[in-house]
């Protein structure tokens, strides 16, 4: 009996538990209706009028942010950027069996990309700052990352947007996943005619749109919105058949992406930790490296400084690439003196890993210089102190002859630990009494503000 009534007991307590993390995380608490949520994503789909202009304005904004490399103006560009509605809409016409929303979304989300891409493109034909950036450069080639930030982050929109109380989770969405700037990278690719940049940027943007439309499906029926009703079954056959068609179209090769990026993250760290432990000779640096990732055949390619290493060298680095799991990697070392090695590109790679190097020496010289500067302004000090210290000495005892103090280090071996400590020396015509020198030595300490002075007299 006394057994049952633990188990009841124990039963109970973990009912509690469950209902309270239930309580917690019901996604219903605060819901909007869902009829409403609807039209609040469909108001938002709609590329015309200011929303259009608002766009264009955005884009040039970005575009000048990625330009002179300013995070803050792409941030800002970004907050008003109105490209988050047709994505959720097509996430949304998905999950409630919407034909007519989906191509709605479709169609408006073409046009904002048409619209960006043309924006971006004319304003980096233009301009005349043509080098790529940083910023420009970041958006060439989606990683894993991407992927993960678009999913969550189309979580938190879809989330936030079927609340009655709308935040800012929306905006902040739009700046997580970085919807506009690869938009603007494409135009920049395009004006350069840089076709890497234009389809490296364009496929991040497609990767970020489609987890996010992924995200607001995956809720939608998460939440059971109510589906599109229809008068003719045939008709709904048909549309639930194309909207699954869509959704197997938009999700299968999602998946697919996903994971080949997910290979390629892998491949790219182990690639760098071979050439961190197998490059690291004591006589050869690696000057630059580039990685080349190919399902079936990727590259490894370094360059390097110093001592040659011969044909057998390479080979046994290339044998030990499958101990990395680096299958399908050739190894491409390019060394100073090779016929095909081109000696610009590896004098200017040299010059920037000379330059970088430098640039550390001079910021540590610059600390130890401010560190000397700082102790010598504190000498200077103090000799200027111990001329006004012995001057007012003088005055309370006229014997003295002769007097220097200065700070310094004291190591105290009991505690292990080191103290400053004020040494002073003092010379008398007459050598003063015990009563007179303790008297000086506080004195002192009371004028020099020292934690402990140390008095010698002679």
């Amino acid at each position: 009996m006394q057994e049952s009534k633990k188990t009841i007991s124990l039963r109970n307590r973990i009912l509690e538990i469950l209902l309270f993390f239930k309580d917690r995380f019901d996604l219903h608490e605060g819901k909007e209706d869902e009829l409403e949520t609807i039209d609040y994503i469909r108001k938002n789909i709609e590329f015309k009028g200011a929303n259009l202009w608002i766009l264009i304005f955005a884009i040039f904004v970005a575009s000048v942010g990625l330009n002179v490399n300013s995070t803050a103006v792409i941030i800002g560009a970004m907050l008003i950027s109105p490209l988050m509605g047709p994505i959720m809409g097509i996430g949304m016409a998905a999950g409630i069996n919407d034909f007519e929303l989906l191509q709605k979304s479709l169609k408006n989300l073409g046009i904002a990309i048409l619209i960006s891409i043309l924006t971006s493109t004319i304003y980096f034909s233009f301009t005349p700052l043509d080098d790529a950036q940083s910023e420009l450069l970041a958006r060439t080639e989606p990683t894993i990352w991407d992927v993960l930030i678009a999913l969550f982050g189309g979580l938190a929109g879809i989330v936030a947007g079927s609340r009655k109380e709308k935040s800012n989770a929306i905006p902040g969405v739009a700046i997580a996943t970085a919807l506009m700037p690869p938009l603007c990278t494409a135009g920049y690719g395009l004006a350069t005619a840089n076709l890497y940049y234009f389809f490296g940027a364009f496929y991040l943007f497609f990767i970020n749109s489609v987890f996010i439309s992924l995200s607001t499906y995956l809720i939608v029926r998460f939440m059971k919105f109510p589906k599109k009703e229809f008068l003719d079954p045939k008709r709904e056959k048909t549309v639930k058949t194309y909207i699954t068609i869509f959704t197997l179209l938009t999700i299968v090769p999602s998946v697919y992406l996903a994971y080949n990026i997910v290979k390629r993250t892998f491949w790219e760290k182990a690639a760098n930790q071979f050439i961190s432990t197998e490059l690291d000779l004591p006589r050869t640096q690696v000057i630059s490296s580039v990685l080349r990732y190919d399902a079936d055949s990727s590259i490894i390619e370094v360059s390097l400084i110093g001592e040659r290493i011969n044909d057998e060298e390479i080979e046994t680095m290339s044998r030990k690439l499958p101990a990395f799991n680096l299958n399908n990697t050739h190894l491409k070392i390019k060394q100073s003196g090779d016929s095909g090695t081109d000696m610009n590109v590896l004098r200017s790679d040299i010059l920037k890993d000379l330059y970088e190097r430098n640039e550390l020496l001079i910021q540590d010289k610059d600390k130890k210089i401010a560190l000397l500067e700082r102790e010598l302004a504190e000498y200077g000090n103090s000799s200027a102190q111990v001329l006004d210290i012995a001057s007012e000495a003088k005055v309370n005892h006229p014997n003295l002859l002769n007097f220097t103090m200065n700070r310094s280090v004291m190591a105290n071996l009991e505690k292990n630990k080191q103290d400053t400590l004020l040494l002073a020396y003092a010379k008398f015509r007459n050598r003063p009494n015990q009563q007179e020198q303790k008297r000086f030595e506080t004195w002192l300490k009371l004028r020099t503000k020292a934690d402990s002075v140390a008095l010698i007299v002679n």
